[in-house]
């Protein structure tokens, strides 16, 4: 997407600025207040169909096989874009699953995965993001970094060193330090400051590391059930303090049913998901007077996601003759 262009008339042609272009009502209540686009799985385009079987645990020892781990990409496969065109859409939160590589020669070097390794490493996509940062100075984005598979006891502690250390040393001043105080728009670009990283590891203790942000989720493949846990979840999230994600994803099944989804031979988990996606937006929507806080979706450059969440943002602001401000 090409970056939006003010037409003067109070809207703009596309999301890559979209958290500046927001009526200044909304440029001093808490982030946690916000609607913010989010990606599910941000890093599974790049998944790599060479790599070792990660998960689930009961298909590792088919690693080998080309079949096995042709039918975990496609199933595992969320994104369609890149990390970069991801954020030229809009997209503001990213879910950063980090493993080591089995038997890896370079005792420091990880990558993202779901079901499969990605081909990228963690450092070089991290860098990419900076450099976007860089140039969008008024976006505050959310990484959130989780699960850290295969860091073995022995190791996990030299990985988690090394791995905030690089993220200090690159993002540096960039960084939003954990605060008592949510943030605002205003306040992170009083500071100069844009990028929040969540990292999920207990014994951090490092004040430019948030903790885990909750996500909620559905924990299904049938939309009707997904947006019945999450208005559950919704209903605990609101009643605290702080950012929280809502879900749209779908999830495969841990348990035979799986297979009237994996053995389908023209089917792949992107198919599922857009078939899916126009029912949950809808159900989104209808946030609109609760403007829910971060909203994670797969296949986020379709349908209107962003600019559906953005516009839960301004769908109750009235201009002084009571008509709906139209920036979006």
């Amino acid at each position: 997407m090409s970056a939006e262009k003010d037409t003067g008339s109070g809207q703009v042609t596309s999301f890559c600025d979209w958290m500046s272009q927001l009526p200044g009502e909304l440029h001093n209540i808490p982030l946690c207040s916000l609607a913010i686009p989010g990606s599910h799985d941000s890093m599974t385009y790049d998944l790599d169909i060479n790599s070792s079987i990660i998960e689930p645990d009961n298909l590792k020892g088919l690693s080998k096989i080309y079949c096995a781990r042709r039918i975990v990409h496609r199933w595992a496969v969320t994104q369609e874009e890149s990390i970069t065109k991801q954020l030229d859409a809009g997209v503001r939160y990213f879910d950063l699953r980090i493993a080591r590589k089995p038997n890896d020669t370079d005792p420091t070097r990880l990558y993202f995965y779901h079901g499969l390794c990605t081909r990228t490493d963690v450092e070089t996509v991290l860098r990419m993001i900076h450099d976007w940062a860089e140039k969008h100075p008024k976006e505050i984005l959310i990484l959130a970094l989780s699960h850290f598979k295969g860091f073995d006891k022995q190791k996990a502690e030299q990985l988690h060193i090394h791995l905030i250390s690089f993220i200090k040393t690159l993002f540096g001043a960039k960084l939003l330090h954990r605060a008592w105080d949510i943030p605002t728009l205003k306040s992170c670009w009083d500071q100069g400051r844009n990028v929040i990283v969540s990292y999920d590891y207990s014994a951090n203790q490092h004040p430019e590391m948030w903790g885990r942000i909750p996500y909620y989720y559905g924990d299904s493949m049938d939309p009707a059930e997904v947006e019945s846990k999450l208005r559950q979840g919704l209903e605990k999230a609101r009643s605290t303090q702080g950012f929280y994600v809502c879900g749209l994803n779908l999830t495969l099944p841990e348990d035979s049913r799986i297979l009237r989804y994996i053995f389908r031979p023209r089917d792949k988990l992107t198919k599922v998901l857009q078939r899916s996606l126009p029912t949950l937006l809808q159900w989104v929507k209808q946030q609109a007077g609760q403007r829910p806080n971060i909203v994670a979706s797969d296949v986020v450059t379709r349908d209107n996601f962003v600019s559906t969440v953005v516009q839960l943002n301004i769908s109750k602001l009235e201009d002084p003759s009571g008509i709906l401000f139209n920036v979006l």
